[in-house]
C-alpha cells in the first residue's frame, strides 16, 4: 500500500510495454520453431498462458470492473482496490470507484496514455481515502463532478484541485464538488481542523472559481473560516446542512452574487445578526433553508424576526420555531413581536428557592450582628474614646518635636538643659 504522493500510473504503462515485448519475442521463437518441426504440447500451452496473462489492451475493460462502452461508464465498486486501475478504457466518461481501499490518491493518479480526455464524473466516495496529494486530478481536462464523500480524510492537499503548482496550473474544470460526511479517524491523527484544510484547498490559486455546487454536509463544522468562500464567485448551490454551526458571523456571502440555494438546516444556529441578514437580502436569486435550528427567542432575536416578516428568501419560514427559553418553546418566529422578546434572566424554580433561602440566612446573620453591637454599645463607646485619646497624645508628641526642630532657640535651650 503506497503511503506517499509520488507514485503514479507510470508503473502500469511500463508493465504493459514489457508484456507486449515479451509477446513479440515469444511469437518470434514459436515461428522459428515451426519452420523446423511442429510445436510441442508444452510450448503451445506456455504460449496460451502468456497470452491469457497479458494486461488488457486499451479500450478493454479492467478485470475487476464492469464496463459499458455504449454508456461510456466503468464501475469498480466494492472490489477492495488499493490503487486506481492503470488500464482504464479511454472512452470512459463516468467512473465509479466507490467502496474500495485506496487510502492514498497520489499525484497524477489518473494520468494515462492515451489520456482520459472525456472523464466527466468521478465518484470516490467510501473508498477509505486518508490522503489526497497535490495534482491528484491532473490530466482530467473534462472532469465536471467529483465526489469524495464518506472518506476519513486526514490530509487534503491545498493543491489537490489546482495541480502541484497553483501559480502555473490551469483552473480546474470542476463544476460540482461533494465533500459530505468526512469521517474523522479513530486513532487521533486529525492534527488540524478539517475546516481550515478545506478552506485552503478551495482558495488555492483560484482553481475552483468555476465551481457551481459545493456540498459540505454532515462534517460537524463548528464555524466557517472567514475566507472559505472568497474564491468561489460562481457558486450557485451551497449545502451546509447537518453540521454544528453556531454562528455565521465570520463568513461572508457578499461576493456570491449567483448563489441560488443555501442549505443551513440541522445546525446549532441561535440567531442571525444584522450583517448576515443584510448580506443574504442583497443576493438577488438566493433561497435560504433554516429548518431545525435551536433559535433563542430573546431580545437579540428582534432584528431577525422583523427581517423574516419582510423577506421572501427564506423557504418555509412559517415552520421556524423557538427552542429557548422554555416559556417560548415551539412558538413560531413569525408570530412574535417586541413584547415577547426580552432578555430578563429567568431562573428555574429550584434556583429561585435557593436564592430566597440564602437571602433569609444573610438577613438573620445581619440582625444578630446588629444585636451584638447594641448590647455592647457602652463598651464599644469606651473603646472608641480610648482609641481617640491615644491618637491625640501621639499627635501632640509629633507636634512638640516639630516645634523644637523648627525653632533654633528651643534647640539651644534643649541642648543647654541636657548639659
Amino acid at each position: 500500500m503506497p503511503g506517499g504522493c509520488s507514485r503514479g500510473p507510470a508503473a502500469g504503462d511500463g508493465r504493459l510495454r514489457l508484456a507486449r515485448l515479451a509477446l513479440v519475442l515469444l511469437g518470434w521463437v514459436s515461428s522459428s520453431s515451426l519452420t523446423s518441426s511442429a510445436p510441442s504440447t508444452s510450448s503451445a500451452s506456455f504460449l496460451a498462458s502468456a497470452v491469457s496473462a497479458q494486461p488488457p489492451l486499451p479500450g478493454q475493460c479492467p478485470q475487476p470492473c464492469e464496463c459499458s462502452e455504449a454508456a461510456r461508464t466503468v464501475k469498480c465498486v466494492n472490489r477492495n482496490l488499493t490503487e486506481v486501475p492503470a488500464d482504464l478504457p479511454p472512452y470512459v466518461r463516468n467512473l465509479f470507484l466507490t467502496g474500495n481501499q485506496l487510502a492514498v490518491l497520489p499525484a497524477g493518479a489518473f494520468a494515462r496514455r492515451p489520456p482520459l480526455a472525456d472523464l466527466a464524473t468521478l465518484n470516490l466516495s467510501g473508498s477509505s481515502l486518508e490522503k489526497v496529494c497535490a495534482g491528484a486530478f491532473e490530466h482530467l481536462p473534462s472532469l465536471r463532478q467529483l465526489d469524495l464523500s464518506h472518506n476519513p480524510l486526514v490530509n487534503l492537499s491545498a493543491f489537490a484541485f489546482s495541480g502541484s503548482n497553483a501559480s502555473f496550473s490551469a483552473p480546474s474544470p470542476l463544476v460540482e464538488l461533494m465533500l459530505n460526511h468526512i469521517v474523522p479517524p479513530d486513532d487521533g491523527l486529525r492534527n488540524r481542523s478539517f475546516e481550515g484544510m478545506v478552506a485552503a484547498a478551495l482558495r488555492a490559486g483560484q482553481a475552483l472559481r468555476g465551481l457551481w455546487r459545493l456540498e459540505l454536509a454532515s462534517n460537524h463544522f463548528l464555524y466557517l473560516p472567514r475566507d472559505l468562500l472568497a474564491q468561489l464567485p460562481g457558486l450557485r448551490h451551497l449545502d451546509l446542512h447537518n453540521n454544528s454551526l453556531v454562528s455565521l458571523t465570520y463568513v461572508s456571502f457578499r461576493n456570491l452574487t449567483h448563489l441560488e440555494s443555501l442549505h443551513l438546516e440541522d445546525n446549532a444556529l441561535k440567531v442571525l445578526h444584522n450583517g448576515t441578514l443584510a448580506e443574504l437580502q442583497s443576493l438577488p436569486h438566493v433561497r435560504v433553508f433554516l429548518d431545525n435550528n435551536p433559535w433563542v427567542c430573546d431580545c437579540h432575536m428582534a432584528d431577525m424576526v422583523a427581517w423574516l416578516k419582510e423577506t421572501e428568501v427564506v423557504q418555509g419560514k412559517a415552520r421556524l420555531t423557538c427552542a429557548f427559553p422554555e416559556k417560548m418553546r415551539n412558538r413560531a418566529l413569525l408570530e412574535l413581536n417586541s413584547s415577547h422578546l426580552d432578555c430578563d434572566p429567568i431562573l428555574p424554580p429550584s434556583l429561585q428557592t435557593s436564592y430566597v433561602f440564602l437571602g433569609i440566612v444573610l438577613a438573620l446573620i445581619g440582625a444578630i450582628f446588629l444585636l451584638v453591637l447594641y448590647l455592647n454599645r457602652k463598651g464599644i463607646k469606651k473603646w472608641m474614646h480610648n482609641i481617640r485619646d491615644a491618637c491625640r497624645d501621639h499627635m501632640e508628641g509629633y507636634h512638640y518635636r516639630y516645634e523644637i526642630n523648627a525653632d533654633p532657640r528651643l534647640t539651644n535651650l534643649s541642648s543647654n538643659s541636657d548639659v
